[in-house]
């Protein structure tokens, strides 16, 4: 299946709670959209691999993904190395996206500026003829998409570009919550952590109305990127 945008993520809801109002529009607007996350997130403080398996099951309906898969990498100890840049450029060359969306550049957990460095560097390597890999016993051909960008995560980061998600914040809220064992539930008896504080989805909210502000919009999303972008028509910027 080709893919218009692959959403590389290094924890199951990263890209619900960085992007998934950005995949909800464009996939309202009859795009193809999926998402393959590294880890089994196998190391958070809260619920198990198992549990995580679930819920992105149920996160993958809200949205109406067309694909998700999972590398099955080691959480906090996958490397950016041949091995592992191999995996992300087999996903890269089955999917053929015309857009990549990936981790922050930094932030508070090292995995995602990590992962954003793997994904950086798969993707410029997929490209290249003499790399050879294959899936499923078939070659694949080289293939590099037209755009990288990275979501903005915990830490703020200056965006390049804002995506008004205004019309699908509620839903956005829907996905993030679908991750149960993770945020605030004053019925669970699970160790609290940063992201269990019931104060948490409240600075989700804050960022994407500072966001969606900037653009004069109620909610947006922002996303980096390290190369210049161009447009076709001045009057598609706000």
């Amino acid at each position: 299946m080709k893919l218009d945008i692959l959403v590389f993520a290094v924890h199951p809801d990263d890209a619900e709670l960085g992007c998934s109002g950005t995949i909800l529009k464009h996939i309202a607007a009859g795009k193809k959209v999926g998402i393959v996350d590294f880890t089994r997130g196998e190391l958070g403080t809260r619920g198990t691999a198992e549990t995580r398996d679930q819920e992105s099951v149920d996160s993958t309906r809200i949205l109406g993904l067309h694909a998700r898969e999972n590398l099955g990498m080691r959480d906090g100890f996958f490397r950016n190395d041949e091995e592992h840049q191999i995996k992300v450029i087999q996903m890269i060359r089955k999917y053929t996206p015309e857009i990549v969306l990936c981790n922050a550049v930094h932030d508070r957990h090292p995995d995602h500026g990590r992962a954003s460095e793997l994904v950086y560097d798969a993707f410029f390597l997929s490209g290249l003829p003499k790399i050879k890999t294959e899936l499923d016993g078939q070659d694949q051909q080289a293939y590099r998409p037209r755009l990288l960008l990275n979501y903005i995560q915990d830490r703020y980061i200056e965006p390049d570009i804002i995506v008004d998600v205004t019309e699908f914040w509620d839903k956005k809220l829907e996905c993030i919550r679908a991750f149960k064992t993770q945020f605030f539930d004053p019925d669970s008896d699970e160790p609290q952590t940063y992201i269990s504080s019931p104060d948490f989805l409240k600075i989700i909210e804050a960022r994407s109305r500072e966001l969606g502000k900037s653009i004069g919009a109620v909610h947006g999303e922002g996303f980096t990127t390290k190369k210049l972008l161009g447009i076709d028509n001045l009057f598609d910027l706000r």
